[in-house]
Formats: C-alpha cells, sequence, structure tokens
C-alpha cells in the first residue's frame, strides 16, 4: 500500500509578521517539530512560496505592504499553492473579523493572545487531517482523486489530471513527461503540484490510479483478470497482481470475491 512516508524530513512551516519578536519566539517553539522559515510581510511570504515547498503558513493580520487576509486570499486564489493550509493570527476578536478571514478561505484563525501549545494543537491537526485524507485516497480502491482537493482551483486540477490518466491507461509508458505534456504544464511545476497534494510521485499516482481502475473492472464482473490487467496498462497479471495486493491489501480475485459477497 503506497502510503506517506515517514522520514525524518520536518514539515516546512512559513511564519509571517512584521515583528521580528514574535517570530523569534514562534520559531523558538516550532522549530522542534518542523522546518521554519520566516517573512516579515505578505509579499515577502509569496515570494518564499515560490521557491520553498511549504506545508502550512501561519501569518498575522496586521502587516504593512500586504496585510494577512489579502495574503490568504492570493495564496488560496494561486494554482501554485493553493494546497497550502493558512492559520491566521489577530488581536482583533470581532466576529466579522474571523468571518472575513474564513471566508477567504483560513483554515483556522487565532485570536492573540494565544497559547503556544495551542497553536502546535492547531498545526498538528491540519497536517494530521491532511495525511490522513492522502492515506485513505491510496489505501482505499473506490475512493475518488477529488477527495484529496482542498479548493476548487485543486479540484478541477485533479479531475484533468485523472481524466487523463484514465485516457491513457492502457499506455504502459505513460509518465510525467506525458502527463505535463497533456496537462500544457512544465514538468517540475507538475511534479511540484502532485506531491504537495497527494504526496505522491506522478508515477506512484499514476499507478493507484491504474489500481483504482482495475478495482471498478473487477467489480463489474466482464473480464478476466488478465483482461483487466492489460487494460489498466501492467505488461504481466503478476505484476498487476502483485502490485495490487500492495496497494489495497488483498488480491484481484479476493476483493472480487470480498465485493460481490457484500
Amino acid at each position: 500500500m503506497t502510503e506517506l512516508k515517514s522520514t525524518s524530513e520536518k514539515p516546512t512551516v512559513l511564519l509571517v509578521d512584521d515583528n521580528e519578536d514574535i517570530l523569534d519566539f514562534l520559531a523558538d517553539d516550532l522549530e522542534e517539530k518542523y522546518t521554519v522559515v520566516t517573512a516579515f510581510d505578505g509579499k515577502e511570504a509569496l515570494d518564499i512560496l515560490l521557491k520553498e515547498s511549504v506545508q502550512l503558513v501561519v501569518s498575522d493580520v496586521m502587516m504593512p505592504e500586504m496585510d494577512g487576509f489579502e495574503l490568504c486570499s492570493t495564496i488560496k486564489s494561486n494554482f501554485e499553492y493553493c494546497h497550502v493550509p493558512v492559520i491566521l493570527l489577530t488581536a482583533k476578536n470581532t466576529l466579522q473579523s474571523k468571518i472575513e478571514g474564513l471566508e477567504l478561505g483560513a483554515d483556522a484563525y487565532i485570536e492573540k493572545p494565544f497559547s503556544p501549545e495551542y497553536l502546535q494543537a492547531q498545526i498538528a491537526n491540519l497536517l494530521s487531517n491532511r495525511n490522513k485524507i492522502r492515506n485513505y485516497f491510496a489505501s482505499s480502491p473506490n475512493v475518488h482523486i477529488r477527495t484529496m482537493a482542498y479548493s476548487k482551483a485543486d479540484e478541477s486540477f485533479l479531475e484533468k489530471l485523472n481524466e487523463i490518466i484514465y485516457k491513457n491507461l492502457s499506455n504502459i509508458n505513460l509518465d510525467v513527461e506525458h502527463l505535463a505534456a497533456f496537462m500544457n504544464m512544465s514538468r517540475p511545476t507538475l511534479y511540484r503540484k502532485i506531491k504537495a497534494i497527494s504526496n505522491l510521485t506522478p508515477n506512484e499516482l499514476v499507478n493507484v490510479t491504474r489500481l483504482k481502475k482495475a478495482a471498478e473492472l473487477l467489480l463489474e464482473g466482464s473480464y478476466k483478470i488478465y483482461e483487466i490487467a492489460d487494460m489498466v496498462g501492467y505488461s504481466s497479471q503478476t505484476h498487476f497482481g502483485r502490485n495490487f495486493s500492495k496497494q489495497f491489501g488483498m488480491s484481484p480475485s479476493e476483493y472480487q470475491q470480498k465485493k460481490g459477497e457484500a
């Protein structure tokens, strides 16, 4: 089963605040669990997002140049990084300011003063929930790719990507180069986007999609297993069966039988 790999790499968190003391305080508190990068305003934060692989943004609302609301709105409307969760920090405790932040796509809204433990819990919760959804998609034969979308832009991207893979399932050579051409995107941009949303490489995502289509065909009961293996781009039934078992925890015949009995 393709799951999120547990590596020694820490998730990268971008902290944005025009107060250097606050940045230092938050960075010191978070650096044990996360790789922390900092910015003094929204414009600097956007420059960092274009260069760094950031898993989550924590931003103050009141800042010069570009405030937290505008930064959040820009992040959530930009295809390159609209998948990145945003936590807004503010001294504004009015209901209207909370509503404004959430309407702009903020994933959480924390009022100042706050405890560092509470911020830690919010960050961990957001990242953990995303990991659970990614693993659920990868390990469940009938879960659609759009379950991983956190914005309309991501949903559209994933739907188009899924459609392209489905149209080219029988091509055993389908890879990131082909996908980038079909999606009219550069290879690095496509790779980065797929990895950020799913934590899978493009080739891993293609393989998972092949196996999900195979699961669908197995339930139809109209084809032999070796025929399905060929239809979804596997050169041999043995290779197909091995990959199916590794991904979903049961062989193609066991899946067919289990679902048939349900």
